[in-house]
């Protein structure tokens, strides 16, 4: 076999058509290109800092330099430095793009988005000791909610739940500065590691634990309480989309599901509409479609038919 096959003059032609043909075709339809913009936020750095911050909020677990007590101020010193200048590229770039997409036109870079990127980088990294205080409790509710955990370093080892959670608590700061694509690259990078879809918009509050994880998809303006538990295959979703006289989509509303306090939903169950609520300590079996809320304290169980589910009050 050939290490190298030689351009004859044809091969040449026919390459030098099809770059002719390509470049055309971006030029005649701009629906899929990106030119004469300023740079998107690179997807390989908004990943490095995924990695970094995993070292900075669960130090010692993932590099193999060895963390203590004399080492520790000087290791999160470096990865924060490191992560702050990594954000201010990517949140300008962010920010730029978001500017183009406004207003029709390039940033003038008139230093405004940069201002805003070191406003936002700070907010997400002045809220890191928060956000550690959520992991621990995310990490309690792994182990003590799955008989399979043999210690807490397992858990933090290698429970996708705890790994999409985590992107999503950063994400979700970035969300709420209104930074476009940042926090949905960092949203749809754990979903694509690990299965689990939670849009960055999401309300997640304290103790959340997803078992096995794959298939699971938490929408925009979903809101989940505390102590709350998913197994796989959970969808909270939107029911048909509200649109105005002129047939566009009504956006700004609710249009996901909120989890009272202390539920817990087994696997494949799609629970669907801004209005339905699943009441505090209940139990939803799995499997199940609904679009109406559920009163606290049920347990919620498949009947013989697969259009009727039966609610069993005070389990």
């Amino acid at each position: 076999m050939f290490n190298y096959y030689p351009k004859t003059a044809e091969v040449e032609t026919k390459i030098e058509k099809i770059i002719t043909d390509v470049s055309t075709a971006h030029k005649n339809n701009k629906t899929i290109d990106h030119i004469n913009k300023y740079p998107l936020p690179s997807k390989d750095m908004i990943i490095s800092i995924i990695n970094d911050f995993f070292d900075i909020l669960f130090p010692g677990y993932f590099t193999q330099k060895e963390i203590n007590s004399i080492n520790l101020h000087h290791f999160i010193g470096h990865k924060i430095n490191n992560v702050f200048e990594k954000l201010i590229n990517g949140l300008t770039r962010s920010y730029t793009h978001m500017h183009y997409v406004e207003q029709k036109e390039c940033c003038n870079l008139c230093g405004d988005c940069l201002d805003k990127s070191i406003d936002a980088a700070i907010y997400l990294l002045e809220n890191l000791p928060e956000i550690q205080r959520l992991l621990s409790k995310d990490v309690q509710a792994a182990y003590d909610g799955d008989p399979a955990a043999k210690s807490i370093h397992e858990v933090i080892f290698s429970y996708p739940g705890l790994y999409a959670i985590t992107i999503h608590r950063l994400a979700h700061l970035l969300y709420v500065k209104q930074i476009p694509l940042f926090p949905r690259i960092m949203s749809e990078y754990a979903h694509s590691i690990t299965g689990i879809d939670i849009h960055p918009g999401a309300q997640i509050g304290e103790y959340f634990f997803i078992d096995h994880g794959t298939g699971v998809v938490i929408g925009e303006t979903s809101i989940i309480g505390n102590n709350v538990k998913f197994y796989q295959g959970v969808t909270l979703g939107a029911l048909s989309i509200p649109k105005d006289e002129k047939g566009n989509a009504i956006k700004g509303l609710q249009r996901h599901p909120t989890i009272e306090d202390n539920v817990t939903i087994y696997s494949g169950t799609t629970i669907l509409g801004g209005k339905t609520i699943i009441g505090k300590n209940s139990i939803i079996g799995g499997n199940l479609w609904i679009v109406s809320s559920i009163p606290a304290d049920s347990k919620v169980v498949s009947t013989k038919t697969s259009t009727q589910f039966d609610i069993i009050h005070n389990h």
